[in-house]
Formats: structure tokens, C-alpha cells, sequence
């Protein structure tokens, strides 16, 4: 059975594209097969798998827009990519006319799914038509959320519209987790984040914290996942642990827990 997970947050520089790949390339050390979609035409997915979106000639552009077999795109990097290039930022106004235009990804997907046991899309800094596009077609969605207090404001916004996609496009998507990012322990601030966090949305919160470190940074640079460009050390343990977390949780639901459960009602403080 494939698992869709889409990660989103409207707001930008949460560590969305970050979480993606090194999520994907921690489940393929666990020997599954894993495909990562760039939906954001900021393409920071491709590029931190070191290809360069100025030379890709096909992308899922070509595949929401003009109907592409995605096969013909994906591209084998750490894990399979769908590759984005700039074109992508005019896919919402190209397909503000088709019909089925929010379920464009989830048709092509449905061609390859049996070749993946996770598939993982990286959504843009907004709730427009390509976000819409990975709640239509996801079976969950993790929301990396930055340790900060201006960030956890925009999970309400989020699940608001989660559920007008499950009124009308897909009754079964529910926020799988909210993973903590950028975590800086010295300050105060970010400890009383991840306690608000906690206090409001409970077991819906990953136990993996991604802290602050510099190589998130110097990892794309080099083309690479953190596992790959620095596999002992602290960051990618971090992944590995947040793809164990969702072994776990999906092998869970798939015995039989069915769907994840809206969040909580939110708290007066955020």
C-alpha cells in the first residue's frame, strides 16, 4: 500500500523542502521505495538533489498542465524525483480553466504508485491550487512548523482549509504531524513554542525536533540529503528517527486504526 504525504505550511523557510527530502532518503535507508514530487516553483527540491532546473526540459508542470505520463519525468537521484522548473509558477493560472484542475496530481499519480511505498510532495509557501492539488491526492500531511510564536498562528488557516478539501475533494485527508523545525534550545522562546505546541495539539506532535545547525544549509550546496552529506552526526539522526515515527504510526493505521483524527479544539493562545 502507498502512503501520500504532503508537507505543507503556508508560510515560507519553515524547513518544508528539508523535511521532504531527508525524510525520503531516511524511509529509502529503510529499504523503501520512495518518490519525492517538487511542487514549489522555487524548485529548492530539485536543487538540492543537484540538479539544476534551468537545464530540466520536462517537469510536473508538463504533467499537471499538458497531461504528461509522470514516468517520463521522474529522475533518479538519492530517491526518485519529480523534477519542478520555473513553468510551475504559471501552472494555477493554466489550469484556473480545466475541469478536474484539483485533482490533476492525484490522476497522475495514480500511474506509478505501485512502483512506491511512500510518495512525498513538497508544496509552495501558500494555500493556492498546487497545495490544494497535495491535499487532493495525499492520504496525510505533516506541517513543519517553526519553533517561533508567529508560525503556530497559521496552523488554524491550515486545518480550515484541510477541511474544505475533505467536504469536497478528499474525505480522508487529516494532518498526520506537526514537526517541530529550527529549534533553537538556548532561547526561551523556543522552548515555550514547542511547550505551546504540545500544551495545544498533543500526541499530533512528532517527538522529533529538527534543531538549528549549519548543515542544513551546506548539505544543498553540495547537491546532497544530510544523510549523504554528513551521515553520523546529529541532523540526520534526526531524520531517521521522524521516519521511524511514521513506520510506525503508518503501520498502525494500516492494521486498522483508519483515518487520523482532526486536530483539538485550538487554545486561546494561538
Amino acid at each position: 500500500m502507498t502512503t501520500v504525504l504532503a508537507f505543507a505550511n503556508q508560510k515560507g523557510g519553515v524547513a518544508k523542502t528539508t523535511s521532504t527530502l531527508n525524510t525520503g532518503v531516511a524511509l529509502r535507508e529503510q529499504h523503501h521505495r520512495v518518490l519525492a514530487i517538487d511542487l514549489d516553483p522555487q524548485a529548492n527540491l530539485t536543487m538540492c538533489q543537484g540538479i539544476d532546473p534551468d537545464t530540466v526540459t520536462r517537469s510536473i508542470f508538463d504533467v499537471l498542465v499538458n497531461r504528461a505520463p509522470i514516468e517520463d519525468i521522474i529522475t533518479r537521484c538519492e530517491i526518485d524525483i519529480a523534477p519542478a522548473n520555473i513553468d510551475l509558477a504559471g501552472a494555477e493560472l493554466a489550469l484556473s480553466s480545466a475541469i478536474g484542475r484539483e485533482r490533476s496530481l492525484e490522476k497522475a499519480l495514480m500511474s506509478v504508485k505501485h512502483h512506491y511505498d511512500y510518495i512525498l510532495i513538497d508544496t509552495p509557501p501558500s494555500l493556492g491550487l498546487l497545495t490544494i492539488n497535495a491535499f487532493a491526492a495525499a492520504d496525510g500531511v505533516i506541517v513543519p512548523v517553526q519553533c517561533e510564536y508567529l508560525s503556530l498562528r497559521g496552523l488554524a488557516q491550515l486545518e480550515r482549509t484541510l477541511q474544505m478539501i475533505r467536504e469536497n475533494l478528499n474525505p480522508d485527508v487529516y494532518i498526520t504531524g506537526i514537526l517541530p523545525t529550527m529549534f533553537d534550545a538556548r532561547t526561551i522562546h523556543g522552548r515555550e513554542a514547542i511547550e505551546i505546541l504540545r500544551e495545544t495539539f498533543g500526541d499530533r506532535v512528532f517527538d522529533t525536533v529538527v534543531r538549528k545547525t549549519i548543515k542544513f544549509a551546506e548539505a544543498p550546496v553540495q547537491g546532497r540529503s544530510i544523510m549523504a552529506y554528513d551521515p553520523e552526526g546529529d541532523a540526520a539522526d534526526t531524520y531517521r528517527k521522524l521516519a521511524k515515527e511514521l513506520l510506525n504510526g503508518t503501520s498502525s493505521e494500516h492494521e486498522g486504526r483508519g483515518s487520523f483524527e482532526p486536530l483539538p479544539a485550538y487554545g486561546a493562545h494561538i
